[in-house]
């Protein structure tokens, strides 16, 4: 007896694409998270609450009262000192910086209001050169200081930073000074500075000025530090401890003050800043210039 093969009429089944941009996934639970979801939260993971980079004008604008931010200083822009040139010349690595962050520089700073309350404040981006410090970004932080003690008002800085700028070599190491010293000018004069650690904070904006706050904030899981673990790991030939240069390992050795949510700054910073500012306000001159001093 003889029986036909059966015919089935197979259809292959494509996976359908999934749009790029759409979804990312959440280094710390493994989720796949919607994009939007997460920009709309300040590019704070809900669940986790992981902390993704996010812009400084974006910052700014979460941060800040509306419509109140003015922006100081736009046009200081990088030069090129030392006519630096690896692969490719310094001006046009400038350039690429410019159009793939949309940034004039590493960092943006101007004045504003904090639920009213009016601060100096200078926000670092890592999109433009990984945030590293050059003559320009140095002399931008400094007017910010200075801006702050002419309008006697507290000053901010968030910092995200790879360190100092090699292609302008000793002209960026100078900013270290040059920041700190304009920060000694700011306690004198009996004004709060609170500096916020991002990740990453690292080099010499963490041996200068992001280290020189009267509080040190920290968002959570950020990496801050001077050098590499690894470069710290061969010179000193010893076995770093777990979580070493996190906001939580420092907070827990006393670099850090707090470690603050990016959805609960405004509202931290406001409260700090208040009780800075009055307390100071309230104190004799000489009493001001010395808690500024030892802050």
């Amino acid at each position: 007896m003889h029986f036909d093969k059966p015919t089935y009429s197979v259809r292959k089944s494509r996976k359908k694409d999934i749009p790029k941009g759409l979804y990312t996934k959440d280094p710390v639970s493994g989720d796949i998270v919607f994009n939007k979801e997460v920009e709309d939260n300040q590019m704070v993971v809900p669940r986790s609450g992981h902390h993704f980079p996010i812009g400084a004008r974006a910052r700014l604008a979460k941060l800040l009262d509306e419509g109140t931010f003015v922006e100081a200083d736009a046009g200081v822009k990088s030069s090129d000192p030392l006519k630096f040139v690896d692969s490719q010349p310094y001006p046009d690595r400038i350039k690429r910086y410019e159009k793939e962050s949309g940034l004039p520089e590493a960092v943006i700073c101007g004045t504003g209001r904090i639920l009213g309350l009016e601060v100096s404040i200078a926000v670092m981006d890592f999109r433009f050169c990984g945030g590293a410090m050059g003559a320009a970004a140095g002399e931008k932080i400094t007017r910010a200081i200075e801006r702050a003690i002419k309008r006697r008002v507290p000053c901010i800085i968030f910092s995200a930073s790879g360190g100092a700028r090699m292609q302008e070599g000793i002209y960026s190491l100078m900013q270290m000074a040059k920041t700190s010293a304009a920060l000694g000018r700011l306690a004198e004069a009996g004004l709060p500075f609170i500096s916020v650690l991002t990740h990453p904070t690292m080099g010499g904006v963490t041996a200068s000025f992001a280290t020189l706050g009267d509080v040190i904030l920290a968002e959570p899981g950020a990496l801050i530090g001077f050098a590499g673990a690894r470069v710290i790991k061969d010179t000193t030939k010893q076995t770093l401890p777990p979580g070493f240069q996190t906001a939580e390992f420092l907070l827990k050795h006393g670099l850090v003050d707090q470690i603050v949510s990016r959805l609960e700054m405004r509202e931290r910073l406001f409260d700090l800043l208040s009780a800075l500012h009055v307390r100071r306000k309230l104190a004799p001159p000489s009493t001001a210039t010395s808690a500024a001093s030892i802050g």
